[in-house]
């Protein structure tokens, strides 16, 4: 099983403490979204776990192996994507992809094979052989996520893969990631775009000025840390519901108000917390409203956010 631990990890930078005394482990095959504020400590953790800086106190272990005294062994199953790099803009994406093939280890007669296995993965087989440069940021966000996944990690590091993208190039990173989910991976993803954590990751772990505030599946937190008089859902149905359906789930006891996010997708408020939920799905699918979908919903997530860093944000 994947994992990724910090014991007592600490890193400090002369008088400031970037990070401190972390504790966490997460295992399993699953998405972790890395919350926190500007300046938490997220971007110093991603880059203690890959060896880019050496901690200050404790220890950073991949799959149970201490990153800072067996790096090569620690790294060999991971995939990382920290401060997104630049690629050289002369370079075609085989010819870059193909370089960093070759700094993992990728022996020579499967270089070809790997590179083209993961340029699969992210959908640029047409731009094989276009120069880097002449792509656009998501484009090359893409052969970025590429090179992360050269060796076929088992962990996947990723530091705000989204960030500075368009809509559009959002969206196809995001496309990524959730495949990414499906090949038995431990991706742990730093994030501020709280809707594509909601949307993406099955856990969050919440950290500022350095120090670890709250870890678990998203359903967990948002119960601890938003609203205890009022928790929000989002259900998604199979098709568009008639306003007498919907009037009647508005009575259900324990939901306090319906948003409607577009034809299939609505916002349920709740007047509690996880036993009015269980309750609420309850009644939901003995109405028989073609219920396919019940989450928190990124509002929630966002509250609990607001909740959890009031005084930071």
């Amino acid at each position: 099983m994947s994992s990724i631990q910090a014991i007592g990890l600490t890193k400090k930078y002369g008088s400031f403490t970037a990070l401190s005394n972390l504790n966490i482990k997460i295992e399993g095959a699953k998405c972790v979204g890395f919350l926190g504020p500007n300046g938490a400590g997220k971007t110093t953790t991603l880059k203690l776990f890959t060896d880019m800086i050496m901690p200050t106190n404790g220890q950073a272990l991949i799959n149970g192996i201490n990153v800072h005294k067996e790096k090569k062994r620690a790294l060999a199953s991971v995939g990382a994507l920290i401060e997104t790099p630049q690629i050289y803009p002369s370079l075609t994406t085989r010819e870059a992809l193909s370089m960093v093939a070759e700094i993992k280890g990728v022996p020579h007669n499967a270089l070809e094979k790997s590179v083209r296995e993961v340029v699969d993965k992210v959908k640029m087989q047409v731009w094989l052989d276009k120069k880097v440069g002449k792509m656009s940021k998501g484009m090359q966000q893409r052969i970025n996520i590429a090179a992360a996944l050269l060796g076929d990690p088992d962990v996947v590091l990723l530091d705000e893969p989204t960030s500075g993208l368009d809509p559009r190039g959002m969206s196809e990173v995001r496309d990524i990631i959730k495949k990414l989910k499906k090949e038995n991976r431990l991706i742990f993803m730093s994030s501020h775009i709280l809707s594509e954590v909601s949307e993406m990751c099955d856990e969050v772990a919440m950290i500022d000025h350095g120090k670890l505030l709250a870890y678990g599946p998203i359903e967990d937190i948002v119960s601890r840390f938003a609203d205890k008089h009022a928790g929000i859902v989002e259900i998604s149905v199979i098709k568009s519901l008639q306003d007498s359906t919907l009037k009647r789930i508005r009575k259900i006891e324990g939901i306090r108000g319906l948003e409607k996010l577009d034809a299939r997708r609505f916002n349920l408020r709740l007047s509690g917390g996880i036993e009015t939920q269980q309750m609420v799905l309850a009644r939901l699918v003995k109405l028989n409203v073609g219920l396919i979908g019940f989450k928190p919903s990124s509002s929630a997530l966002e509250e609990t956010y607001l909740n959890v860093f009031k005084e930071t944000v």
